[in-house]
């Protein structure tokens, strides 16, 4: 199979269960809602946080969609940058210990942490601080952490940093190396709507989206529609419907997966976790079928638990279930 390398924002999420709105409302965040905080906010809300026990576990679009990568035995890289901080260390800890090459960038700083509040529905908050893990150049990422990797997964959100992505895309291909993205936030999709659809068009072999980001990329357009455009624009196209489940296209050839009933304790992380699963099938050379099950079937798992560990013995059992996915004996989620 293709090595995967990710590349994103190395982010500690640190993650908090409510039993109502009321902390919310002290601190001042919209329920639902994403804030970008500064250093002073996120030094408060450490604070506030200490009392109600939070979990801690290694974040980021990419970086979770290569831990779920790790976890099934592949062996991937991640690249992102860090602060020389306990949350940096804690960082690369995590990376080592679940089998993560961290070609990480050490900064002066304070490391990045998504602050991650869900109420009794299974609402998420955002309050995050991206530190220096929002300070990622393009003169940072050379062909060197590239090597040995034939697969670059890009988080969505650095489209932001318009020549940090160009670069990051440029780079992959002149390496020979396949690209996927994550399509992120329909919002940052909005805001670089130009730049993105010119890099699916001249780098990007394989796109991932949820509903609103595919509407968004495609000017409103349905799901399928969508599906069929950037299916026209990339080699493999891939849009998530939530419950309703995921489908894929792939020159001319369509697969959809139906949604399945779960119990839903976190939705944090399900679709960094699918992206790792249908990558992980994909560069075994499975089918778009395959590749969709297996996406689905990390999701399903991830979701029942707060934040993104799960334990040994339910990873032990999803290996299992994959070889099944893989060998065509369909794997029950």
């Amino acid at each position: 199979m293709d090595r995967i390398i990710g590349i994103g924002n190395a982010l500690v999420d640190v993650l908090v269960r409510l039993e109502g709105d009321d902390v919310l409302a002290r601190l001042g965040l919209p329920r639902g809602g994403m804030q970008l905080i500064d250093e002073e906010r996120q030094q408060d809300i450490t604070g506030q946080l200490r009392s109600l026990r939070p979990v801690r576990s290694t974040g980021g679009s990419a970086g979770n969609a290569v831990l779920a990568l790790a976890n099934l035995g592949a062996r991937p890289g991640f690249i992102g940058r860090v602060g020389e901080d306990e949350m940096g260390q804690f960082f690369c800890r995590n990376c080592q210990e679940v089998g993560i090459d961290a070609r990480l960038i050490v900064g002066q700083g304070l490391s990045g942490v998504a602050n991650t509040f869900i109420t009794p529905d299974a609402e998420r908050t955002f309050a995050t601080y991206l530190g220096v893990a929002g300070q990622l150049q393009a003169g940072d990422i050379t062909p060197k952490l590239l090597r040995d990797y034939q697969l670059l997964h890009v988080e969505g959100y650095l489209v932001q940093n318009h020549a940090l992505i160009r670069h990051i895309c440029r780079l992959a291909k002149e390496q020979g190396m396949r690209v996927s993205i994550d399509l992120a936030s329909y919002n940052v999709v909005s805001e670089n709507l130009s730049l993105l659809r010119e890099l699916v068009e001249e780098y990007i072999d394989i796109v991932f989206a949820n509903e609103e980001e595919s509407a968004a990329f495609t000017g409103g357009k349905t799901p399928e529609q969508a599906l069929q455009e950037i299916a026209g624009m990339a080699d493999v196209a891939v849009v998530k419907l939530g419950k309703r489940g995921a489908t894929a296209m792939q020159g001319g050839h369509y697969a959809m997966e139906p949604g399945r009933s779960e119990n839903v304790v976190d939705t944090t992380a399900a679709g960094d976790f699918f992206a790792g699963g249908f990558l992980y099938a994909l560069t075994c050379g499975a089918s778009l079928e395959q590749c969709l099950r297996m996406g689905t079937l990390l999701a399903s798992r991830i979701i029942q638990v707060v934040g993104t560990r799960l334990p040994e013995n339910q990873w032990a059992e999803i290996r299992t279930l994959a070889h099944e996915i893989l060998e065509g004996r369909g794997g029950a989620l």
